[in-house]
């Protein structure tokens, strides 16, 4: 997938019925907006030619600007089947029959027709992991998302997910064990991590607790080490249904599911919109050069700040007009001298966030991320200042939503401080 840093754009997934897959569905490509997620749905079992589909959620990928790559066909080789590995002499299989009361997507790093929602490896700071030493921790086939057909359109989440030959292969390193009635279970290489908020994904949210899903959806504590062989303790009074809120992990990129209750709580593209236009009216002032400061129409895009645009010094909040003077290189390349209050840091421009879908409410943006600049609620930028995204085998970072950049500072976030007109 082609990455480019500072566009957003949208693949819109709508999945109708297709009897001669698992669960009955085909995919068609839209383009309609400009929100930058996956939408999972499907026109229900009683729906007739022309009534919209029924929608089920929203994948949104953190810190990534482009679009999904969603595949426009689906394949279908008969039985579906998991196989386990246990030795090099001893397997066992498990066959899957047809399910006509759900629809099941698939989230992965092939792009083969089977994977319905492909992500590639973001790093900190929004951008793909690129070059050939990059090489991928996502795996191919690294989960699955099965859908009711009826209401309430309940979603669940199962590792791995099924490859052209309707197989999902666990290897001999691969954790895994028989349950104690009998059945098998086990996890992938490097694991599907998920994290339901408290409170659900609104102004009363806080972070909940990783937990570690299974290739039968059963909920683990994490193991000591991304990789390792050893499973965490079963939590049997969790389950792996979607909330809204809820955050995947795939070990490389982090993906947000968003339901459509909720996203009617959320803010609107044009209410970010009119919440530009409300801010740029109050004619805001560089206290120093007592330039009038207007924030970017996002139309125009991110290729290079505009001569009005606001900057922020993170560790204080004073918002300024471009200068050139304070540098303090002895203490960085980008650390600056705030002329209001003397404090050093880094000196950024601020950008407006665009993924409605990230923020928590329609407050104005009186917040910015540090040490990258976006802008958001002061609620929307506490959340995920205050919320551990996974990295690597077992850290675990705080990260901007909007271009992934790792959060740094004592809060990680920045109340914005601007000087009105003086007349």
């Amino acid at each position: 997938m082609a990455y480019c840093r500072y566009v957003y754009l949208v693949c819109r997934m709508v999945l109708e019925g297709n009897p001669e897959v698992g669960s009955p569905r085909t995919s068609d490509l839209q383009h309609p907006g400009n929100q930058g997620s996956c939408v999972l749905s499907s026109p229900g079992e009683d729906a007739q030619p022309g009534e919209e589909p029924i929608k089920y959620g929203e994948l949104i990928v953190l810190g990534e600007m482009t679009s999904p790559f969603c595949p426009q066909a689906l394949s279908n080789r008969g039985q579906h089947s998991i196989s386990y590995t246990l030795s090099r002499s001893h397997s066992v299989i498990v066959e899957y029959t047809h399910d006509s009361d759900t629809d099941m997507f698939q989230i992965g790093r092939s792009t083969e027709n089977m994977i319905d929602f492909v992500v590639t490896d973001t790093s900190p700071g929004g951008g793909a992991a690129e070059g050939p030493s990059a090489q991928s921790t996502i795996s191919r086939y690294a989960c699955r998302i099965l859908c009711d057909r009826r209401p309430p359109y309940t979603a669940r989440i199962y590792a791995a997910g099924f490859d052209a030959s309707s197989n999902i292969f666990l290897g001999e390193r691969a954790a895994k064990w028989r349950t104690p009635d009998g059945l098998m279970d086990g996890l992938t290489t490097n694991g599907v991590l998920v994290m339901h908020p408290a409170g659900g994904f609104s102004e009363d949210s806080a972070p909940g607790v990783w937990r570690e899903i299974s290739v039968c959806g059963n909920v683990y504590t994490l193991r000591d080490s991304r990789s390792a062989q050893q499973r965490g303790k079963l939590v049997e009074n969790e389950s792996n249904v979607l909330q809204d809120g809820s955050l995947i992990d795939l070990c490389g990129a982090t993906l947000l599911w968003r339901t459509p209750a909720g996203l009617l709580r959320a803010p609107t593209l044009k209410q970010l919109e009119a919440q530009r236009q409300e801010a740029n009216a109050a004619r805001p002032q560089c206290p120093v050069g007592l330039s009038t400061l207007a924030f970017p129409s996002p139309a125009r895009g991110r290729t290079a700040p505009d001569k009005q645009q606001p900057w922020v010094y993170v560790r204080c909040g004073h918002v300024h007009g471009y200068h050139g003077w304070g540098c303090r290189r002895e203490r960085g390349p980008q650390e600056r001298e705030c002329p209001l209050c003397r404090l050093v840091g880094p000196y950024v421009p601020l950008w407006l966030g665009q993924e409605a879908g990230l923020c928590l409410d329609p407050g104005p943006p009186s917040y910015a991320f540090a040490p990258c600049g976006h802008v958001c609620s002061e609620k929307t930028a506490r959340y995920w200042a205050q919320t551990p995204l996974p990295h690597g085998t077992h850290a675990f970072h705080a990260a901007c939503p909007f271009c992934g950049a790792w959060l740094t500072g004592e809060h990680g976030c920045v109340r914005l401080i601007f000087q009105g007109p003086l007349d």
